[in-house]
């Protein structure tokens, strides 16, 4: 990105229709006589604010996400089982600082880059930023996910408040390109979240899109570095004001550079318990 990256910026987000039908995303050629309903198909351009002047001040019970220093040190991002042995670590002791957490458990991550429209291009770990406004989980496939995670222990877990949390951060080089937007969770109404199936041949899980809604206040971080990461709420059990879900979604934009670094990031997807 250019100088001018560095400031608020309008952009388009992908949202979703809200048309009555539930929403579907297929992992598998459907039957010639399933009609889809596809996420997606509602482009809005909506103005994308830098959130570097109130960086301290973003909460993730509040806005849904926050942005702290992170110790960049790690670098066997290419080592599988590195990342697990070491730098799941540090994500659990990020997580229990800025949430105060008791108990944090990473369960999966997933690099993104810019990779080929071919979908053999793709793994379970690398995979393409992903265009298009979500939230990871909903109130039916967040507890599901914990209860497949750690059947045992689940329903006394499910007990106490559980919530789910992506940390988020550049692997070596700042962002150039394909920056990561967040969406104020204080800004949306219930009516807003729309549910979607992910549609596999052995079995069906969901999360949410979004309708658009000229009331969201969209926000980045622009040049964010390997130094820095975000921590997003995915979900959260707690029904008592704070954020649940917090919508987000990588975008284009317009001031990227000719010879932009193709962005390189990663996410990690933890469940904390309090």
């Amino acid at each position: 990105m250019t100088a001018a990256a560095h400031a608020s910026v309008r952009a388009t987000m992908n949202y979703s229709a809200d048309n009555g039908r539930r929403l579907d995303a297929y992992f598998y050629e459907p039957e010639p006589a399933v009609e889809p309903n596809p996420p997606g198909t509602e482009a809005r351009e909506v103005l994308i604010h830098d959130g570097w002047p109130r960086a301290s001040a973003f909460s993730v019970d509040r806005e849904g996400f926050e942005l702290h220093d992170f110790e960049p040190g790690f670098a066997s991002f290419d080592d599988d089982a590195a990342i697990k042995s070491a730098f799941y670590a540090q994500i659990i002791a990020y997580v229990k600082a800025h949430t105060g957490a008791k108990r944090v458990e990473v369960f999966d991550h997933t690099i993104r880059k810019r990779l080929p429209a071919d979908l053999s291009a793709q793994t379970t770990v690398q995979r393409p930023a992903v265009l298009l406004v979500h939230s990871d989980y909903t109130e039916t496939s967040g507890p599901q996910r914990l209860r497949d995670l750690l059947p045992a222990e689940a329903d006394a877990l499910l007990n106490g408040r559980v919530a789910f949390y992506n940390v988020w951060k550049p692997l070596h080089a700042r962002v150039e390109e394909l920056p990561l937007a967040m969406c104020d969770a204080s800004t949306q109404v219930p009516e807003d979240l729309l549910t979607m199936n992910l549609k596999y041949r052995e079995r069906t899980g969901e999360i949410h899109v979004m309708r658009a809604n000229p009331a969201h206040r969209w926000t980045y971080f622009p040049g964010m570095d390997a130094s820095q990461a975000l921590l997003l709420k995915t979900y959260d059990s707690e029904t008592d004001g704070r954020a649940r879900f917090m919508f987000h979604s990588a975008f284009e934009h317009p001031h990227t550079a000719p010879d932009a670094k193709p962005r390189e990031s990663i996410e990690v997807r933890v469940m904390a318990f309090f």
